[in-house]
């Protein structure tokens, strides 16, 4: 553990926040970090922003001025043998104790007012437990767990949360839940008999939905044009089709380019940077056969694509369905369901309230197709049961701007219990969550 210098520097003037996203597998959680960030700079011309990801997708990102990112050695998911290093040999202790000492020292260097942590509280095998202990020793630094609607089953959900010993280390660590989400689609507190304390730091922000189009848009790559050319109008209509990161994606987008396309559109397949090799190759060989057919690996900014789309067909990630919601176009998600149940529980219950079309079971073109045949050209508007909170990035700021406020009255107010000394039964809980 570092110590804390005697002769502590002089405090910067500016305000700081930080941002971990933990990214052991896909663009999600960075993305939706990377979203974070830039709302926050928005809001305010005077912070600065630090951005910790063992993804090196996220310098790709279209990222927010005054914004700097520690990029981590990367950590992978093997089916077989669980987590591990993605590119070093070892294990993944040996991989965890490098980024723990990035992580630390880069908290104590840049000393956040605020920190913002990305669903797992202790991140990868506890690497953030130093770093924690530390500021929460300092206390100049408010400590926010930040999660998706949802988890995953609350069968699967419920037993992680308890593995993890999330609640002690939350009662420890962290003065504030964030749920990206709108409990009226889908309460996590509820669903997962979360503890009362636990509840008692949440905060619904809303979806965080309307806001993601990037000032720094590069534009659209579509078929036979360069990057910073304008998307399709409404006299090149065209559906669109998104696979997240693409490591699950294949079956969806072979599935798609395979598909019979409405008349007078085209479409538009984003396979996202991890698709597999030979899925990608195939891909491509299909849409050298077709002259209705664009495959693009990336792209900068998705939001105008979508915008754009007379209907999108995506897997049921929380990134995408912001976005489809966002965009009010005609959709149709496709979960996955394997390793996590999580989009599938997201899409049936978006589907129940009548804001999107969900498909389970086979993936096939011709299924694909007849959805597409049926909406593309089908203006009638949607009526769901809920007018879904949608403005979660509007709120985030504010939410930053409270917790800044509250920390320079902290001194003023009685210090919570928990966040002080812990009971040494939560002590022997913490040490087992990262053992």
């Amino acid at each position: 553990m570092r110590q804390i210098s005697a002769v502590e520097p002089e405090l910067p003037t500016r305000r700081r926040v930080a941002f971990y996203s933990h990214d052991t597998q896909g663009l999600g959680h960075v993305r939706r970090t990377s979203l974070l960030a830039r709302a926050v700079v928005d809001a305010d011309p005077d912070v600065d922003v630090l951005l910790l990801s063992g993804a090196r997708e996220a310098t790709s990102l279209p990222l927010p001025e005054r914004t700097e990112v520690v990029t981590l050695p990367r950590v992978g998911k093997d089916p077989d043998r669980g987590y591990g290093p993605r590119t070093w040999g070892g294990t993944l202790d040996d991989v965890v104790r490098v980024r723990a000492g990035v992580i630390d020292g880069a908290l104590a260097a840049f000393r956040p007012d605020v920190l913002v942590v990305d669903k797992v509280p202790l991140g990868v095998g506890g690497e953030l437990l130093p770093a924690l202990r530390c500021l929460r020793a300092e206390g100049g630094t408010a400590c926010v767990l930040g999660l998706r609607d949802v988890l995953d089953t609350p069968e699967v959900a419920v037993r992680e949360w308890r593995e993890q010993r999330s609640t002690s280390v939350i009662e420890r660590f962290f003065d504030e839940v964030w749920v990206y989400g709108d409990a009226r689609v889908y309460d996590p507190l509820t669903e997962y008999a979360l503890p009362e304390h636990v509840a008692a730091r949440a905060v619904f922000t809303g979806y965080l939905g309307r806001g993601r189009a990037s000032t720094t848009s590069t534009g659209y790559l579509g078929r036979g044009r360069t990057v910073g050319t304008p998307a399709p109008t409404s006299a090149d209509p065209y559906v669109l089709c998104l696979v997240g990161g693409g490591q699950d994606g294949a079956a969806l987008a072979e599935a798609f380019a395979a598909a019979p396309l409405p008349p007078g559109h085209g479409g538009v397949l984003v396979t996202g940077p991890y698709l597999p090799e030979a899925a990608r190759d195939r891909l491509h060989a299909v849409a050298a056969g077709r002259d209705d057919l664009e495959v693009h690996a990336f792209v900068r900014d998705v939001v105008p694509l979508i915008e754009g789309a007379a209907a999108v067909v995506t897997m049921g990630g929380y990134n995408s369905v912001c976005e489809l919601l966002a965009s009010g176009r005609p959709g149709l998600v496709v979960p996955r369901t394997h390793p996590r149940a999580e989009q599938l529980v997201r899409a049936c219950r978006l589907a129940d309230l009548g804001l999107l079309d969900v498909l389970v079971g086979a993936i096939t073109p011709d299924r694909v197709g007849a959805w597409l045949a049926r909406t593309a050209v089908d203006d009638a508007p949607r009526r769901p049961e809920v007018d879904v909170d949608l403005d979660g990035l509007s709120r985030v700021p504010e939410l930053v701007d409270g917790l800044v406020d509250r920390l320079a009255h902290r001194d003023e107010a009685p210090a919570r219990p928990a966040a002080a000394t812990p009971h040494p039964q939560n002590q022997e809980e913490e040490h087992r969550a990262t053992a």
